[in-house]
């Protein structure tokens, strides 16, 4: 099919022949059953729709549900595009009665019109006239093709009209069907205008591939070629991306391709990070009975480290939260004792330290010693754990104080009497732990910065 491609400016009424140049490409179409248009067409996406046609701009959904569609599943978010710009979707929306919502995303076209308690984005049709390797500067078009062209994945780059006609320039339900997953056009160009699509790219092979390694080569060649672009990417969003890699289908294996891929250094995985040990870890929660869709994505992020240095650096690049670098380091810290370990009171003396120790609220404690179990393959030792109820510590300040010589003792003595608490099985009362203060202060003493000799 010949095509000729026009762009839009925002700011003035010119038109831009993009190129100069006509294309050439074969445009599939298709009709989605009532039934599966049903479960997109609901009550407020026909409203949104009428309004649409009622000022004489078309919308269809595009993206992710389309493919969600055509591959069986119901989707849930939403997003459409069309062939109004941002200024006419606001004066519609206004007199429609229409409330709009998040307007920071209006300079790269997106319009967020709330409809019965739910948020719709609608985004003009747009070509990216300059890139970064992350951000991009647009230029508004009506032309769908123009903006297939510049997505990342041929099957995300499909439209569905509001009569279910499915639109399809760059192969995406035959690559869907055959459970290939596949850029846009050059592989090179797409990942280039967006380094982020590297991971994109194995975060949607978990989802649509039906074997771990059925990669096309020249695909990994140039993720290879542009590793160092993952270098211009934040942390948080790489993180983002790898929580989904790791939790879904071949996590492990395809953490393994991206280390072989040399994307490691880039995304703050040392060198020697295994994959196929989070494979492993994978494999060894199923045969014990762990659900593997309930492990963390850093419980599994762990198996891959050979030591707690090396998660420091990922930490430090990933940007994660406290609780969950925090539940790192504290599996790497505990797993091979625990994996060891014959009797419960491992981990009860884990928890106590946590909670009274370190003061780490009980619910968040107890959810970190249950992933280390969990990663450990310990579930009997989980199933008492769970029934277990972390007692009291029976020492007050004030009977303390009231033992001691010097109240700069406080810390160390208490430290030495949870010590002996522990190693009673929780079970000696405050009497017995102040009869032992004063052997264990005559064996502290303080200097004039507190510290221990």
């Amino acid at each position: 099919m010949k095509h000729l491609c026009t762009i839009i400016f925002n700011d003035r009424d010119e038109i831009f022949w993009y190129s100069c140049q006509y294309f050439s490409f074969q445009l599939y179409t298709m009709k989605v059953s009532d039934a599966e248009l049903s479960l997109v067409l609901r009550p407020a996406v026909q409203q949104l729709s009428s309004i649409f046609a009622k000022h004489q701009h078309e919308l269809r959904v595009a993206g992710g549900a389309v493919r969600d569609l055509l591959s069986g599943l119901v989707p849930h978010d939403l997003d459409f595009a069309t062939t109004a710009t941002p200024d006419e979707m606001k004066k519609m929306f206004e007199e429609e009665g229409v409330r709009m919502i998040n307007e920071t995303g209006e300079k790269h076209g997106t319009i967020t019109a709330r409809i019965d308690d739910e948020n719709f984005e609608c985004t003009t049709l747009r070509i990216d006239i300059k890139t970064d390797g992350r951000h991009a500067v647009v230029r508004f078009t009506k032309d769908w093709y123009l903006d297939a062209n510049r997505r990342d994945l041929t099957i995300n780059s499909m439209f569905m009209g509001m009569d279910g006609t499915v639109y399809d320039y760059f192969d995406g339900k035959r690559h869907l069907d055959e459970h290939r997953v596949e850029f846009v056009g050059d592989p090179d160009t797409r990942i280039q205008e967006d380094y982020l699509r590297i991971l994109r790219y194995f975060r949607f092979y978990g989802r649509i591939a039906k074997s771990p390694d059925d990669h096309s080569e020249s695909v990994l060649e140039s993720i290879t070629r542009n590793a160092g672009g993952l270098s211009r990417i934040s942390g948080e969003r790489i993180w983002t991306e790898l929580q989904k890699i790791v939790t879904g289908n071949y996590g492990g294996e395809l953490l393994q391709k991206m280390v072989d891929c040399k994307l490691g250094p880039y995304i703050g995985l040392p060198d020697d990070f295994s994959g196929l040990a989070c494979k492993s870890l994978f494999d060894r929660c199923s045969s014990c009975g762990v659900d593997t869709r309930e492990l963390s994505p850093m419980t599994v992020i762990a198996a891959g480290f050979s030591n707690a240095d090396d998660a420091f650096n990922f930490i430090a690049r990933v940007k994660c939260s406290k609780k969950e670098r925090e539940l790192l380091i504290f599996i790497l810290d505990n797993r091979d004792a625990v994996i060891a370990a014959k009797d419960v009171k491992i981990v009860q003396d884990l928890l106590a330290d946590l909670v009274i120790d370190l003061k780490v609220y009980d619910k968040l404690a107890r959810q970190r010693v249950e992933e280390l179990l969990k990663y450990s393959c310990q579930m009997k030792m989980l199933e008492e754990f769970r029934d277990w109820v972390l007692p009291v510590f029976p020492v007050s300040g004030g009977a303390l104080v009231a033992k001691l010589d010097d109240k700069r003792k406080t810390r160390l003595v208490t430290k030495e009497l949870f010590e002996i608490w522990k190693k009673s099985n929780f079970t000696y009362s405050e009497e017995e732990l102040l009869s032992r203060v004063d052997e264990i202060q005559a064996t502290v003493q303080v200097v004039s910065k507190g510290k221990k000799k």
